[in-house]
């Protein structure tokens, strides 16, 4: 289909997976004169405006451009990164800051802008057409379209200049409108575009999924364990070949097959053996440089297989997600080095990337300064490493010397893994052995050991926050702040401070009241500088869903759950699919220049619309009694059965589901005339027991009382006992007799049956 220029491109613009490329790129190449601002000037969106006084002529995507691509007869060149995105920021100064590239690309092409975390969207599209072209995607990513929005070719990032092994990016476009400016050449980029589109329709939009009736079974629970186990890395933990990333969906889905074997059949072999990757997993990013050792919170991802250099974005959602394994970590194992982790995590979230409102902020860039006032570029984890001379004017040499042996400080630098000479003299904290080590070669006791190593991170913390910080990208979005409030409110039901459960609540108060529209019956997807934009997005839905349930199991109003109820009702009108079944990305009515509709099945970074809604249907099904709810559920994993029993590794959150809707429910129902000790105790050990799928019902006014009775009748029944607070604990609806002292409650709690 492509011609044999454009597949010698096509070979030479492989990247590694998101974007982490394989080689450095040239000098940077400035610009003088004045800056102009392009059409971006007005938007919102910090990457966006980061690339406003380009001298490229830049469009936000919409109606203007679109039409003038078709107007004028030229391709589009689409190119989508985000605010933190490394590699974005090397092609910005490279190309898009360089004017005579940029007047290459303002003659030839209609030029678009897109924040992927805006639009997920039309990444997703995009990055599924340059993937199939190429085999490979990250970001940037740059994609030529015809003027209609079919793609017919892309890459990542490209350099200025020839060399690397690869094109250079006004090499690439002089190409391409070489080859756009000749009509039987012309036809066969047009005929890439059709093709590409129909098969993106094929493969994203999945329709005739199962066309014959599925009988659902724990089969591909089963398997999926298996399929991980092959791919574990038992030395180092994790799953795969560096880059190596968290993939806290993948320890939720442990985790949960964990808790189901160990109550079916003790500590199996196979129960030890997953509780056993995710331990080795967990501990050797909390221990690596992946782990942010003085701030608290995980790095993006670590480009080595030893998790100790990471690359130092921190995202909301990876935080958010990764403290929820910690938490459960710790309940399971009693492990305190989890509980540290989960509370460094949270405190970093509501430190460093919570607003003023509440709400929580995206991310914050690897990139940064290397001094105030610095005349230099930004460079790559500067605000996080240390050379060995800092340490000696911070630290007396008694400390020093233990510091630098627990925490893997050399002199020369401690980091192994650098083929680009990044971090040459720098040293990126990881905890290289064990405080009882430590406190053996210095001939000193472990709590003397402690309290130097505490010491010491304070004294960095202070010293850190002198250096500039890196960028923060504060625009807030629905379905982060969904996974914010879930992770929230389980700290809060395990570490029991109240400041998690304000932190849960503000987020889920600032997205109902900024992002929601009663009225309009629509949730929005972005908030920032005042503006709420773009519609939301199932994944908005359902991570917001998501959180809403966790809020009400943690405080007990049952008004989350209500809200809870109206966004699931707005979501399965707007964007089930009534024919096929499962949800689309997008509803019916949005964007009309979106060229399919996307169906997401595969969990990534982030577990999958489709699967998290299939899970809120069953407990909203459960905690409403809603036959309606429970039928969608089992329909939505039907819909998937097929895929994720031949790629059980591909859904793990979907493996969730599957696993939660075959197994009876737990409920536990906690009541009292008014406002008791005796009951918070009981509702305590409820919230931090590790059961997922487990319903908490805490009734102990007459209003909470009317509210749940009129969703659960059969909770109506349930009363104190003697005027004493009561604990009635349920196996699909069977309940054992009425417990009122919290010692004995949590006990038949820890044995019970569950998901």
């Amino acid at each position: 289909m492509i011609d044999n220029v454009l597949l010698f491109i096509v070979s030479a613009a492989v990247i590694g997976f998101a974007g982490f490329p394989l080689f450095s790129g040239p000098p940077s190449v400035e610009r003088g004169g004045k800056k102009k601002p392009n059409h971006l000037i007005n938007e919102k969106s910090p990457y966006l405006l980061q690339h406003a006084e380009n001298p490229v002529d830049w469009h936000p995507w919409g109606d203007a451009a679109i039409l003038r691509a078709k107007r004028e007869n030229k391709p589009i060149l689409l190119s989508i990164g985000y605010s933190t995105c490394h590699w974005c920021h090397v092609m910005e100064k490279e190309s898009f800051e360089n004017e005579d590239i940029a007047r290459i690309m303002n003659e030839h092409y209609v030029c678009i802008k897109v924040d992927r975390e805006e639009r997920p969207d039309l990444d997703n599209i995009y990055m599924s057409a340059v993937t199939a072209l190429t085999g490979s995607g990250g970001w940037p990513l740059n994609v030529f379209l015809t003027p209609d929005l079919k793609p017919f070719f892309g890459g990542t990032y490209f350099p200025a200049d020839s060399g690397y092994q690869m094109i250079s990016w006004p090499d690439l476009l002089l190409r391409i409108v070489r080859i756009w400016n000749d009509p039987m050449e012309r036809a066969k980029l047009l005929q890439t575009g059709e093709k590409l589109q129909a098969s993106l329709v094929t493969h994203l939009s999945m329709p005739n999924r199962n066309e014959s009736p599925t009988t659902l079974n724990l089969e591909p629970v089963v398997r999926g364990v298996r399929r991980y186990a092959a791919r574990y890395d038992a030395r180092f933990g994790g799953f795969g070949e560096p880059p190596k990333f968290p993939s806290p969906v993948i320890q939720n889905y442990l985790l949960a097959r964990y808790r189901r074997l160990i109550k079916d059949n003790g500590p199996v072999p196979e129960a030890v053996k997953i509780l056993s990757m995710v331990e080795t997993t967990l501990g050797a990013m909390i221990r690596g440089g992946i782990f942010d050792q003085v701030g608290g919170g995980f790095h993006r991802y670590a480009t080595d297989g030893k998790w100790h250099v990471p690359h130092f974005e921190k995202m909301l959602y990876d935080n958010a997600q990764m403290l929820i394994n910690c938490l459960d970590a710790w309940v399971i194992t009693k492990n305190d080095l989890y509980k540290y982790a989960a509370k460094a995590t949270a405190d970093y979230l509501i430190r460093d990337l919570s607003g003023p409102e509440g709400a929580f902020y995206s991310a914050e860039d690897a990139d940064s300064l290397p001094m105030e006032g610095s005349i230099q570029d930004k460079k790559e984890g500067a605000f996080y490493v240390w050379e060995m001379s800092e340490l000696e004017n911070l630290l007396d040499k008694r400390s020093l010397e233990v510091f630098n042996d627990f925490y893997g400080v050399r002199g020369e630098g401690n980091v192994e893994s650098d083929p680009h000479g990044e971090f040459k003299g720098k040293n990126i904290l990881f905890r290289s052995g064990t405080v009882k080590k430590t406190a053996g070669r210095f001939d000193l006791d472990v709590i003397k050991v402690n309290e130097i190593l505490e010491a010491g991170l304070k004294t960095l913390y202070r010293e850190r926050c002198k250096r500039p910080r890196p960028h923060l990208d504060d625009k807030i979005l629905s379905s982060w702040n969904g996974l914010a409030v879930s992770a929230m409110s389980r700290a809060w039901q395990v570490l029991e401070e109240k400041k998690y459960l304000d932190a849960a609540r503000n987020a889920a108060f600032f997205i109902r009241d900024h992002l929601y529209d009663a009225q309009e019956k629509k949730l929005y997807r972005r908030w920032r500088g005042g503006e709420r934009k773009y519609s939301g997005i199932a994944e908005d839905y359902a991570f917001f869903t998501q959180g809403l349930i966790d809020l009400y199991e943690s405080d007990g109003d049952p008004g989350w759950l209500e809200l809870a109820l109206d966004l699931t009702d707005i979501q399965t009108a707007e964007f089930h699919d009534k024919v096929h079944g499962g949800y689309f990305m997008t509803a019916d009515s949005d964007d009309d220049h979106l060229i399919v509709r996307v169906k997401e099945e595969n969990d990534s970074v982030m577990p999958s619309a489709n699967a998290v809604s299939a899970c809120n249907l069953i407990r909203l099904s459960r905690y409403l009694n809603r036959e309606d709810l429970h039928q969608m559920a089992e329909g939505a994993i039907a819909y998937f059965f097929d895929k994720i029993n031949r790629f059980p590794e591909a859904m793990p959150q979907m493996l969730v589901a599957l696993q939660m809707h075959l197994t009876a429910p737990v409920q536990i129902v906690i009541v009292s005339e008014k406002p008791s000790e005796t009951a918070e105790a009981m509702a305590r050990s409820a919230r931090s027991a590790f059961i997922p799928g487990k319903m908490i019902i805490k009734m102990d006014d007459d209003e909470t009382r009317r509210r749940m009775t009129r969703h659960l009748p059969f909770v109506e029944a349930m009363k104190p006992v003697g005027g004493l607070s009561a604990a009635y604990v349920c196996n699909d609806f069977s309940c054992k007799a009425p417990i009122t002292d919290p010692d004995e409650f949590k006990k038949i709690l820890d044995g019970v049956e569950s998901v």
